[in-house]
């Protein structure tokens, strides 16, 4: 039990570590007039795909965990996804910082040259209405409505990735494998899939077990 405690508080702090190197890289870059005429921006698109890395990620652990079976991919799911949400609202300081001058009221001419921007702020709230209740209270309070309002993650997947479409419409090469690996991930959660995963590790193993 030690052990495994053990183990589950390593894999906790490499999650922080690796979830966290990429803005301190992404900060030192602009701190060191290496970003480009625009720092800005820069910061301002590496954190918005950043987002989705971390969205991918956190719907890898599901699958990882049926084929595994090990319980600790379930127990860090909801670190990467409270990640995935800090990385979305830092997305959305350095468009209010940079974009915005923090002039809010330039927000509703944003929004009709960019319509873009609802559909990031539609993801966002589903990503806020997730991490708000994260917890165990939550999951007690609202028992199987909990299941029910967690499935929302998918349509923030589908949100993340329109927006993103959106924003790189004129070059949809990059979209275009954020778009497989989405779509990967959701046909790995199709039940008939979902059912081979145990199965396939089953076969993984007799194949090891086998004299050679």
């Amino acid at each position: 039990m030690a052990s495994s405690r053990s183990t589950l508080t390593l894999w906790r702090v490499a999650v922080f570590c690796l979830a966290l190197a990429p803005l301190l890289y992404w900060s030192y870059q602009v701190a060191l007039n290496a970003a480009g005429p625009e720092p800005g921006r820069y910061l301002l698109l590496n954190i918005g795909q950043g987002t989705l890395w971390m969205l991918f990620a956190t719907l890898s652990l599901t699958p990882l965990g049926k084929l595994t079976r090990w319980k600790g991919f379930t127990l860090i799911r909801r670190q990467l996804g409270l990640w995935t949400l800090a990385y979305a609202v830092a997305h959305l300081l350095c468009y209010a910082l940079f974009i915005l001058g923090l002039d809010l009221s330039r927000l509703g001419s944003e929004i009709v040259r960019r319509p873009y921007i609802i559909v990031g702020m539609l993801a966002l709230l589903g990503l806020v209405a997730m991490g708000v209740t994260s917890n165990r209270a939550s999951m007690r309070r609202l028992g199987k409505r909990w299941k029910t309002l967690h499935k929302v993650v998918y349509l923030v997947l589908a949100l993340g990735l329109l927006h993103f479409f959106w924003v790189v419409r004129a070059d949809l090469g990059e979209w275009s494998l954020y778009a497989a690996i989405g779509a990967g991930l959701m046909l790995l959660r199709l039940p008939p899939v979902a059912r081979q995963l145990p199965r396939l590790r089953q076969q993984v193993k007799r194949k090891h077990r086998q004299p050679g």
